[in-house]
């Protein structure tokens, strides 16, 4: 499903960035295909291996994070994950920022179809502007660590009343080398029908795009919507990073 060459003719946005380039080159008719069909995508490398380990490498200095979640201790899985504080990474920062206007279009329709209002103004700081306005000021970005015999619950990370229908991982290990298992799940709750699951492996460096709540799907009234979680199976081997992004902050 990963493809690196456009096949939209949709303009890029802030091409002077690397990380917005590689943005710019994702497949989005493609994506929101993909994301209309399961409610997930593949959306193709956001970062070289180096970038990737930079990242990973910042797990054990916790001068970065806000907070530290251990995840048996919640019964939220087995696991650990971190908040980070700002000042974020460069690629943290940039890829939320180049991400955002390219989802927000697809946000805006999925709402429409199901007839709710969409709140999200056009750049990503307007947007966490008013979250913090609604007292949601906690920064959200995650760096997960996962070993052997670790997994993550099946969840949605909603953080407060302001919500952005979707969010973005990014495989930070080289699944088959760095782990083996730790693939993306998507549980998707159908009205009258029986759930759907999904599951991804995620290629190093690697971004895929999911749905944070609920997200539209054809029924008989026209629209309804389906509930959607998220979580990682089990780690038969190794040690697996991701790098978690949410595009609204927290109360």
């Amino acid at each position: 499903m990963t493809t690196n060459t456009r096949t939209d003719t949709q303009p890029q946005i802030n091409t002077g960035d690397a990380f917005a380039d590689r943005v710019g080159q994702a497949a989005w008719d493609r994506i929101r295909a993909d994301l209309d069909n399961v409610g997930a995508a593949l959306i193709g490398p956001l970062l070289t291996p180096d970038e990737a380990a930079d990242i990973s490498a910042l797990y054990d200095d916790a001068s970065r994070f806000r907070s530290t979640v251990d995840m048996a201790r919640h019964r939220f899985g087995r696991g650990q994950y971190r908040y980070f504080a700002k000042p974020f990474p460069d690629a943290v920062a940039e890829l939320k920022t180049a991400l955002y206007p390219r989802l927000l279009p697809i946000a805006r329709e999925w709402w429409t179809r199901l007839g709710r209002e969409t709140p999200w103004p056009d750049s990503l700081a307007e947007w966490l502007q008013m979250c913090h306005d609604a007292g949601q000021t906690k920064p959200t970005p995650i760096l997960l660590q996962y070993g052997e015999g670790d997994w993550n619950a099946l969840h949605r990370d909603l953080y407060g009343n302001l919500v952005f229908p979707m969010q973005v991982v990014i495989n930070l290990s080289n699944p088959g080398t760095d782990h083996t298992g730790g693939e993306f799940l998507l549980y998707e709750q159908r009205s009258r029908a029986q759930s759907r699951g999904n599951a991804f492996t995620i290629p190093h460096g690697h971004g895929l795009v999911f749905t944070t709540r609920d997200r539209p799907v054809p029924s008989a009234r026209g629209w309804s919507a389906a509930p959607v979680r998220h979580g990682v199976s089990t780690i038969r081997s190794g040690q697996r990073h991701a790098l978690g992004l949410v595009f609204h902050d927290a109360a």
